[in-house]
């Protein structure tokens, strides 16, 4: 069955081509292949606030930059997130963006008497794709995966996206064009699976 996929590309850097991108290519490649209908949005291409209050965060409007965003999240069915490992974390680009879209009455609704709320986004899968310097196997086993765990659970998890499946790879900077190439070819499948 088709699925309709967003791909959300959170490298910062968008004056040159990195493995992220790389990755985001084949992933859209193998959906589109396969007769998945995708969307991408690219946030180093964006321009936009920094959120800095509670206040901000629940009483202003989403800024006109993202307002495409916000329908390209409502309209998806599987979400794809892109990112390198930045001090042990999404870089602050990804986080911003996720505050800024992720708003209360779009993505969660508060409920009185639910400390959890209602969730805005269920219905939907997602992938969570990291690149990182380190090890995979170490992120994942000696520091384990804290800030990726956080991220499907606290945020991904929180707005309603499940399941949330995720995608370590490590060593980048070391990582042979044979290696690389399996990871592009593995990305072009889950692409094609909608996965």
């Amino acid at each position: 069955m088709n699925q309709r996929i967003l791909i959300l590309q959170g490298h910062p850097d968008a004056s040159e081509a990195h493995l992220c991108h790389a990755l985001a290519d084949h992933y859209r490649n193998g959906a589109l292949a396969y007769g998945h209908e995708v969307r991408v949005i690219e946030m180093a291409t964006l321009e936009f606030p920094v959120l800095r209050s509670q206040k901000e965060w629940k009483n202003t409007p989403v800024p006109a930059s993202l307002t495409a965003a916000q329908k390209d999240i409502a309209w998806c069915q599987h979400l794809v997130l892109v990112f390198p490992l930045w001090l042990g974390d999404m870089p602050a680009l990804v986080k911003a963006f996720l505050e800024q879209v992720l708003r209360p009455g779009f993505a969660f609704e508060y409920v009185e008497g639910n400390p959890l709320g209602r969730k805005g986004l269920t219905g939907r899968s997602a992938r969570v794709v990291v690149t990182m310097g380190m090890p995979a196997m170490i992120y994942r086993h000696l520091y384990r995966a804290h800030s990726v765990k956080s991220l499907e659970r606290n945020i991904l998890g929180f707005v309603g996206l499940g399941p949330v499946r995720e995608t370590l790879i490590g060593s980048v900077e070391a990582m042979s064009e044979q290696k690389r190439n399996e990871w592009l070819r593995k990305l072009h499948e889950l692409g094609a699976r909608a996965q």
